[in-house]
């Protein structure tokens, strides 16, 4: 059995599953490069036959990553399969993953195949998809809750008809660690050909379980795990990318395993994914929260300066958490501000879009003494996803809150060019100027969230808006971030008004 230990990341297909979580394909492009310089093994970037727009993102990304092999999921069924491999065409490295449930339930109410029907299905969707590619993987979805006999059957059959990898979804999130190690291995030991197929998993985190259930299931041969960027998907989400990868570093007694990941993109990696989607990382979450290497008990304060490992038992450094926190400020230069992010693990695509952030920078700098790693590296990600063509650019704008009085906005915006401007009065500063914008785009947009976040501490600190907003069945999210709250609200808001409304965007299931 190898000692390579495959991540197989779906942020960009389940993990957009996520109520409101929505990507455009230049954000997905963007994360797939991330996720490409972290070393994932393999980056599933989408359902191609959910929508054009899907189509055109999985295209997209296949012609981004070169060195990652990118993957298209497809239900068991020719033209879901025809519709990925032609989305896949120019990858350097390309998977088809085809599905078909197996449970009963899911046969019988779902489906309504007898198991006879669902064997036939299974063996033909991965021939037509070896037609394509020599790397086909097969999940038979809702294994958890289904008759070991019958997925001894289909596993089998899918391996002799070309399947390279086996993945053993846990659909509903309702397996229990011990059990779930059990299943994977017991498949293993009792399909003849098992040794011709990599085994993987794929967990959903109901019960909160997603982890310990994977990790069970590579103490019992599983050599893949399906897993996301901050545990972000569908329902509770899945199994968190940067949890799976440290637990199998930092327990080697227990995980004799390769993992080829850089694990110093991971903090990167997970502030990128909170931007685009709008899921804020909470602060205790593990690995990637603000608060995962922090102490503040006197006892533990104490053990840590005599040895950091008295309570830390992995580097705050290796998962891409700076030790060495340089604080830049507006006399810094342009060397000082791009050596430090390349520590930080942000590469820029062309010079312009390093002249751009550095405009910004210093922009900041003007407004804020002191400015540390995370104001930059959410400069750079506010800078990044600004959307190409932007219809609506904030020019000016002015507020007035005062106690006992109600507050006005007075808001100028450049729409395709020409400047347009509309003063309203709102409950709070904020609710005034969305009114304003408002008056002047006549979007009918519904806002859902609005969710505010610091950056740093302290009075001067940037703040971080995030939006959801639907229109018509579509979620986009929109960001901005600035020391006054005002205007990174006004700037959240465009940039999703211009996500919404770009001309020729395209239409996801949830969008």
């Amino acid at each position: 059995m190898s000692n390579k230990l495959v991540i197989f990341d779906t942020t960009l297909r389940d993990g957009e599953q996520s109520p409101g979580a929505s990507m455009t394909r230049d954000e997905k492009v963007r994360i797939a490069k991330a996720l490409e310089r972290m070393r994932v093994d393999v980056i599933e970037a989408g359902f191609p036959i959910a929508s054009p727009g899907d189509f055109e993102a999985v295209q997209a990304v296949a012609r981004a990553v070169k060195e990652s092999t990118v993957c298209g999921l497809a239900r068991a069924v020719d033209k879901d399969i025809d519709r990925a491999a032609e989305a896949l065409e120019e990858a350097e490295s390309a998977r088809i993953h085809t599905f078909i449930a197996t449970s009963p339930i899911h046969m019988e109410k779902k489906l309504r195949m007898t198991p006879d029907q669902v064997l036939e299905q299974a063996v033909r969707a991965v021939r037509r998809a070896r037609q394509f590619t020599d790397n086909v993987e097969f999940s038979p979805e809702d294994a958890g809750r289904s008759e070991i006999d019958f997925l001894c059957r289909v596993l089998e059959a899918v391996i002799d008809a070309g399947a390279g990898t086996i993945n053993i979804p846990d659909t509903v999130g309702y397996s229990l660690p011990h059990r779930f190690g059990a299943l994977v291995g017991d498949l293993i030991a009792r399909i003849p050909n098992s040794d011709k197929a990599v085994f993987s998993v794929h967990c959903h985190n109901d019960l909160g379980l997603a982890v310990s259930n994977s990790l069970s299931a590579v103490l019992n041969g599983a050599r893949q795990v399906e897993c996301t960027v901050n545990g972000l998907g569908e329902r509770a989400g899945n199994a968190a990318l940067e949890e799976i990868v440290m637990a199998v570093r930092t327990r080697k007694d227990a995980f004799p395993l390769q993992v080829d990941l850089d694990t110093t993109q991971i903090v990167h990696c997970s502030r990128l994914v909170s931007n685009i989607t709008g899921f804020p990382v909470q602060p205790n979450k593990a690995i990637v929260g603000a608060n995962a290497f922090a102490h503040e008990s006197g006892i533990h304060q104490d053990g840590v300066l005599k040895s950091r490992e008295t309570y830390e038992i992995m580097r705050a450094q290796d998962v891409g958490w700076s030790a060495n926190r340089m604080v830049l400020g507006k006399h810094s230069g342009r060397n000082a501000f791009r050596s430090r992010l390349d520590e930080l693990g942000v590469v820029f695509d062309s010079e312009e879009e390093l002249n751009a952030a550095f405009a910004r920078f210093k922009e900041l700098a003007d407004k804020k003494h002191e400015i540390y790693d995370e104001d930059l590296q959410a400069l750079v990600t506010d800078t990044s996803l600004r959307v190409e063509n932007e219809r609506f650019k904030l020019l000016t704008m002015r507020v007035c809150s005062e106690t006992g009085e109600t507050p006005v906005a007075a808001v100028t915006l450049s729409i395709d060019g020409a400047e347009h401007t509309a003063t309203q009065a709102g409950s709070g500063p904020v609710d005034a100027t969305y009114r304003a914008i408002e008056a002047l785009v006549q979007s009918a947009c519904d806002l859902q969230l609005y969710s505010v976040n610091n950056i740093t501490s302290g009075t001067d600190a940037q703040g971080e808006v995030t939006v959801r907003l639907e229109k018509g069945g579509r979620i986009v999210n929109g960001q901005g971030a600035d020391t006054d709250i005002v205007i990174a609200s006004a700037k959240a808001y465009l940039h999703g008004l211009n996500k919404m409304l770009a001309p020729g965007d395209r239409t996801h299931p949830q969008r």
